[in-house]
């Protein structure tokens, strides 16, 4: 749904984290150069010289990321797992930290092309705004303009301690029978689909688990917080393979959810 704030939220959690932010709107004629950057020779110099592009922020707001053509799609692919990028054999390291949020049309919205199922993979989790409720909706038209709310945000943590909540987040323990049960929900997705859950899923569910237990002021991990952001994490991994109508990945993800017995 349109103008529900995606880019407004994208703006301010950079804002939060005191974070360089960018924005790319993707279109059917984007290039891949468009948005890694391209070698210009400089006849200074004589020689080719790198110009960076948009790619190269903290936090990427990508709009409309499936109206891009999978060449351009596909561009995203290293930039998304490795945190670098290579172009003319030289290696390019991202900033950190990175951070990619896209927004995505409907797949029958006219000019869109399919997100490629490696793509799709390398986003931790998918949510859904909507739009607010009446109360909330009702105090924005009264509030003041969104423009100026983002200039008066203040950043709330450093870039230092956003690092230092990250490896707390990594020693969160998460026991031998919690980690049996994360992969028999792998291992269900496997037998019931024929694209199920990656080990990338997997690792992903274990990570967005443990901040989630983090945040509730926990130091080991519960199956309530895997089952808390189990649909985010393994929604749009799943469904690629559906052929019944009114199915969509989330609806598998929460069958996953509820069949799979809980330790």
């Amino acid at each position: 749904i349109p103008g529900v704030g995606k880019t407004t939220l994208s703006q301010a959690l950079a804002r939060s984290l005191a974070l360089a932010f960018q924005r790319i709107q993707f279109t059917s004629d984007l290039l891949p150069a468009d948005i890694l950057g391209n070698s210009i020779f400089d006849r200074d110099e004589q020689r080719f010289v790198f110009h960076r592009g948009p790619l190269f922020s903290q936090v990427v707001l990508i709009d409309e990321v499936n109206r891009a053509t999978p060449k351009t799609q596909s561009a995203l692919l290293e930039a998304m797992e490795e945190q670098h990028i290579s172009i003319d054999g030289v290696t390019y390291q991202l900033p950190e930290p990175f951070f990619v949020v896209a927004t995505q049309n409907p797949q029958t919205a006219v000019g869109t092309f399919p997100l490629p199922e490696s793509q799709l993979d390398r986003f931790l989790m998918r949510i859904e705004l909507g739009v607010p409720e009446r109360a909330s909706e009702r105090a924005m038209l009264l509030g003041m303009d969104r423009r100026e709310m983002l200039k008066e945000l203040k950043p709330v943590i450093s870039p230092r301690t956003l690092f230092e909540i990250q490896d707390n987040v990594r020693n969160v323990h998460a026991s031998a029978a919690l980690l049996d049960y994360l992969q028999d929900l792998l291992d269900a997705s496997r037998q019931r689909h024929s694209t199920g859950l990656s080990p990338r899923a997997g690792l992903a569910l274990l990570h967005a688990s443990q901040a989630w237990a983090l945040m509730n002021g926990r130091d080991m991990v519960l199956p309530e917080d895997l089952q808390a952001i189990g649909i985010a994490v393994m929604g749009h991994r799943l469904g690629h393979d559906i052929e019944q109508p009114g199915q969509s990945g989330r609806t598998l993800a929460d069958n996953l959810l509820h069949s799979v017995p809980v330790p």
